[in-house]
């Protein structure tokens, strides 16, 4: 036991010592710290709730389009939306729809829902970059903030979702269209997180300190997205209307989680990089000394539940054995700038 401790000691001078390692490490520490699974997984429930309701409203509008355009009717069979279960065969035996009813109560339920995700990733932002809740908006302007984010953001979305779709299952364009449509994704997808992390946050924070994150972000989304593409046109394809309708549920799920940690993942990392919250100690299984990156990030951890404008929340560490940098001092914003000589 006394050898392990000797070589968990040693690893953890050697990740403090080597960014490849220390950085991930940090990153992942933190976002343990501020239960990023958490977060992921209430983005991730209204997210997942949003989907049906703009289903029940994309089904009743193609009810009222095939109705007035028939021609267009093979068309969409032979699209991905021909491939999806439920939608999929309804729209071959022609007994789609449009219905009045169902189109107001879908964009109802949809707004609700999607102003739950906008909510629900405000306050994951806010906790990752250590926001108090004395200094973030109230219920009235977080939810008139989350609407406008709504309108901007998802549609920015489901356009980049539409091109990532041309590529992955629009057998009918050629290499080139397949890989212009990937690149204007990916570079709508980047712009699209540069923007949502910037406004998702109450703190004010540069666009250059949110640009790593954004186009890592932007990048592993857009994998995700054509993976997802691929699973609807050739997986759910073959399977039957009632399997099929479980995988999508399933796979639906499994895509909105992913989703959700890449984008908190990458704002996370935002979020270490600019407040030098790194080396960290790595104290999985056995705790080590506290670094310099540790004390920060976990003061600003607990300064997060200042409630009250006249509430101070302090944190104390006892003094460390370990020799250590000096600390870099926090700047009004809540940067960190390195040491004065």
């Amino acid at each position: 036991m006394r050898g392990f401790g000797k070589r968990y000691s040693a690893f953890d001078r050697f990740q403090q010592r080597h960014r490849s390692v220390g950085f991930p490490l940090a990153v992942l520490q933190k976002y343990a710290d501020d239960q990023g699974g958490y977060h992921a997984a209430t983005i991730t429930y209204y997210g997942f709730f949003a989907i049906f309701p703009l289903l029940l409203v994309l089904t009743t509008v193609l009810g009222f389009v095939l109705q007035s355009h028939p021609h267009l009717e093979q068309r969409i069979i032979n699209s991905a939306l021909g491939q999806f279960p439920v939608i999929g065969p309804q729209l071959s035996h022609g007994s789609l729809h449009g219905s009045t009813l169902a189109l107001v109560l879908g964009l109802a339920a949809a707004l609700w829902a999607g102003m739950g995700v906008f909510l629900a990733s405000q306050n994951a932002m806010n906790h990752l970059w250590g926001v108090p809740f004395k200094r973030r908006p109230d219920p009235l302007h977080a939810r008139g903030r989350a609407l406008l984010l709504l309108v901007l953001l998802g549609g920015g979305a489901l356009a980049a979702t539409v091109l990532a779709a041309l590529a992955t299952v629009g057998a009918s364009f050629g290499l080139a269209s397949k890989i212009g449509s990937l690149a204007l994704s990916t570079a709508l997808n980047i712009g699209l997180f540069w923007l949502g992390f910037r406004l998702l946050t109450a703190r004010e924070v540069s666009w250059r300190q949110l640009r790593g994150g954004a186009i890592a972000a932007g990048v592993l989304y857009e994998l995700l997205q054509t993976l997802g593409g691929y699973y609807v046109g050739h997986t759910l394809k073959h399977a039957s209307n009632l399997y099929g309708t479980f995988g999508l549920v399933i796979g639906l799920l499994s895509w909105i989680y992913l989703a959700a940690h890449i984008t908190l993942l990458a704002a996370e990392a935002n979020v270490v990089a600019t407040r030098r919250l790194w080396p960290r100690s790595f104290s999985l299984m056995i705790e080590q000394p506290p670094t310099q990156a540790d004390k920060r990030a976990l003061t600003q951890r607990g300064k997060i539940e200042e409630r009250r404008q006249d509430e101070t929340v302090s944190i104390d560490f006892p003094a460390s054995e370990r020799t250590e940098a000096p600390a870099h001092d926090e700047g009004s914003d809540g940067s960190h700038r390195p040491p004065r000589a």
